[in-house]
């Protein structure tokens, strides 16, 4: 069993309750609304139950079971189970947004019955006619909008470029390029034709520094080597670089720290490299992610201090961390830009909320103190392979020396 093993199966396990839990609930509430709500007592709603099971299982499963089964079984169960898990989040939020709708409904329903007949019993049909449209409304609603996700989650990223001035640069590195992208999760989902287009876009900037920050891949390499072969066909001026995201921990991931140099990607563990043009430079800094030291793996974990340790505090620091929490450190650190993914932009709407919990920042350019955060809203998804208001992207920084 390699270092690490017993951490992430236990991580894996108690996550695996987690989803049950949230899955009995979820499915709970469509169960009542969708079943018992529109369905007389007896066979038809018996079989709707236990189909309602079925599709709440599924998740579960998809996740217990991918350490279990080979790469290529287990894909049919993720496409499945991750699809219905999206519509079954928007099917959730769609009955819950039309509760007022229902009650008003179910409120008339009551005043007509009680002006025509005071004390008559309740009218069942025109309840359940109620109750049956409203479920047809919210399955209209979750299948568009799941759909929607499906194709943007899928469609070619979007290039951001986005012009950073950088406190202490040299204006002779004006106008450097550093493309960066996260979270391309690499799995039975997404690989392929996609992240092929996603190295050829990579590409066609013309970058200076490539960076990734993080969640490249959710597997071991003797699963996703094919899919991480295209890695090897990014063009850059002056190198590749990497530092590990959470799931990263999750997987193999020395056996991964090993590969990734093969396709000539440099993995910046808690350490920097100094990149130049002409007689002028910047410090690429990176850390391990936020969640190394929990890992289990011997001497993984974030250390910012080691990774700026006897630099020039005159020459600023581009720094890559996977999670943008990091920030705060960056900035007692005096660390002018600091590039992070982990959020997806929050990848399904109204999750970027959520986030916000969390992370200082779900996408985009903001100023901390002294220091500049960018979150790339990353390139591929996690779950269920749906965006809804939040696109793929590759993010093209560019550097600019303060003016005068």
């Amino acid at each position: 069993m390699r270092a690490g093993a017993p951490v992430s199966l236990i991580r894996l396990l108690g996550f695996g309750t987690v989803v049950l839990l949230a899955m009995t609930l979820l499915h709970g509430y469509l169960w009542f609304r969708l079943v018992r709500g529109t369905t007389p007592p007896g066979q038809v709603r018996r079989r709707l139950t236990l189909l309602t099971v079925g599709l709440m299982l599924l998740p579960v499963l998809a996740i217990s079971l991918r350490r279990t089964l080979p790469l290529g079984a287990s894909a049919p169960l993720d496409w499945v189970a991750y699809s219905w898990l999206g519509i079954a989040f928007y099917g959730f939020l769609a009955l819950l947004f039309l509760e007022p709708v229902r009650l008003v409904g179910r409120l008339l329903l009551r005043r007509r019955r009680d002006e025509a007949l005071p004390e008559g019993p309740p009218d069942p049909a025109r309840r359940l006619f109620l109750a049956r449209s409203l479920a047809v409304t919210a399955g209209a609603i979750a299948l568009g909008t799941a759909g929607t996700g499906a194709y943007f989650a899928n469609s070619a990223p979007v290039v951001r470029r986005v012009p950073v001035t950088l406190a202490g640069l040299d204006p002779s590195l004006d106008g450097l390029r550093i493309v960066t992208f996260s979270d391309g999760h690499l799995s039975a989902t997404y690989g392929g034709r996609r992240f092929e287009r996603l190295v050829e876009l990579v590409n066609e900037q013309r970058p200076d520094v490539v960076a990734i920050v993080g969640d490249l891949v959710d597997g071991d390499v003797s699963e996703l080597r094919e899919e991480a072969a295209p890695l090897a066909d990014l063009v850059s001026a002056q190198g590749v670089f990497f530092v590990t995201g959470n799931h990263e921990y999750f997987v193999d991931t020395n056996a991964w720290l090993r590969h990734l140099p093969t396709l000539g990607v440099d993995v910046l563990r808690n350490e920097r490299v100094a990149i130049r043009r002409g007689a002028a430079s910047f410090d690429l800094a990176g850390i391990d992610d936020r969640t190394a030291a929990s890992s289990g793996l011997p001497g993984h974990g974030a250390d910012l201090d080691a990774a700026l340790d006897g630099r020039d505090d005159a020459t600023p620091v581009v720094l890559l961390a996977h999670q943008p929490v990091m920030v705060d450190q960056a900035r007692a650190a005096g660390v002018g830009l600091q590039l992070s993914g982990h959020t997806h932009g929050g990848q399904l709407w109204p999750f970027d909320y959520a986030i916000r919990l969390d992370q200082p920042s779900v996408e985009g350019l903001t100023r901390h103190g002294d220091t500049q955060l960018y979150v790339t809203s990353g390139a591929g998804y996690w779950g269920p392979p749906m965006r809804i208001g939040a696109r793929p992207e590759v993010t093209v920084v560019e550097l600019r020396p303060l003016p005068g």
